[in-house]
């Protein structure tokens, strides 16, 4: 016999999930289509059935720590089968935007980045701390000497890491203290509903499989089971390996500047630069095609967290190609510029990516990770 539960519905939670794109989840009449036309869903306690129940309940501590939310690809087969239009695949990601704010630390900033109209004082706050920390360590530059465009003349290496690395570090530490908090919550919602028998979580079989699903999450083939965005997964996989090719350079060259004593700007020849240029261009394109993707689908909502995360990527592949590109044409103002812009979308992913869509790199690997160790299928 199952365990007496108490229903105890959050009327605000269920405010919160519509306000985040699961605007129609009250349509759901629970049919169950849904879990049967999910090409992913485990075979043991399938989705997201269960997750629309809990959400029409107000169910909160249902689902938050509920790793079968990050198990949703949001390819939207069920959005497109529900007959009665209550789009679970945007509901589970609207829980998911809710449950990035509830574990971070700072719960206020999940607030301002899904909030559009402080979306000016999100752009704010780097382009005065840039300006702030650089007039008072003189390391900021307005009128940099020499005929070559330097723009490290201009905004110093080392104001670049004074801003950058605490941003960095911060967002370390908030995914350290989030992901303990979401492991032991998703191994206890296993525990209750079934979904596992292991009293205790192994972290050696966690590690074992996470480096299972790391090519599975490599090739997207989570992404490729699916039917109506299919197509999806070739630009999604543009963004990632453009940010993976991205993260690379940035440490190699950090390594060279302070390491090596090798000082910019490098030769267009050099082979690091080529891996930074396709990495950028694969940033642009897959940004292009995931926003062209998601205007051509009428029958998925696109909220503000999901075109905030797809401006963020494009603008950030824009400004640092366009740096790149004036710089070379010489226009000195305009790269200057376009250069401060572009590290202000740098520091901003760092920082706010805790609270923002694309923590689901981390949260999503880690639910990936979870159910490959407990062997769910």
């Amino acid at each position: 016999m199952a365990d007496a539960y108490v229903i105890e519905p959050d009327i605000g939670f269920i405010h919160e999930v519509k306000g985040l794109g699961g605007g129609d989840l009250k349509k759901c009449f629970q049919c169950a289509t849904c879990s049967v036309a999910c090409p992913i869903s485990p075979d043991n306690k399938p989705f997201p059935r269960k997750e629309m129940i809990a959400a029409s309940w107000g169910l909160k501590d249902k689902l938050v720590g509920n790793g079968d939310v990050w198990l949703c690809h949001n390819c939207g087969d069920c959005t497109t089968l529900c007959p009665r239009g209550a789009k679970p695949g945007d509901v589970l990601g609207a829980i998911r935007a809710y449950a990035v704010t509830e574990y971070g630390p700072v719960k206020a900033i999940g607030r301002l980045i899904n909030d559009p109209k402080m979306l000016p004082v999100v752009l704010g706050i780097p382009a005065v701390l840039f300006l702030v920390l650089g007039l008072i360590t003189g390391l900021l530059n307005f009128n940099p000497e020499g005929d070559r465009i330097v723009h490290a003349h201009f905004f110093s290496t080392w104001l670049v890491d004074m801003v950058m690395i605490p941003a960095a570090a911060w967002a370390v530490i908030n995914f350290a203290i989030g992901l303990k908090r979401f492991l032991n919550d998703m191994h206890q919602n296993a525990l209750q509903e079934g979904k596992t028998d292991i009293e205790k979580i192994d972290p050696k079989g966690m590690v074992m499989g996470l480096l299972r699903m790391i090519p599975a999450i490599l090739k997207h083939d989570k992404f490729n089971e699916c039917s109506e965005n299919k197509d999806r997964a070739t630009a999604h996989m543009m963004v990632l390996f453009g940010f993976i090719g991205l993260f690379i350079v940035t440490n190699i060259f950090f390594v060279a500047i302070y390491g090596l004593q090798i000082h910019g700007p490098y030769s267009q020849m050099n082979p690091v630069k080529w891996l930074g240029n396709v990495s950028g261009v694969a940033l642009i394109i897959g940004s292009i095609l995931m926003i062209r993707s998601r205007l051509a689908k009428k029958d998925q909502v696109s909220a503000y967290k999901d075109w905030w995360l797809l401006g963020w990527a494009f603008a950030l592949g824009v400004t640092g190609m366009g740096a790149q590109v004036t710089r070379l044409l010489g226009l000195g103002g305009l790269s200057y510029t376009v250069y401060y812009i572009h590290l202000m979308f740098i520091w901003s992913l760092f920082f706010f990516i805790p609270y923002s869509k694309l923590a689901h790199l981390v949260y999503r690997t880690a639910a990936m990770a979870y159910n490959e160790y407990i062997g769910r299928k």
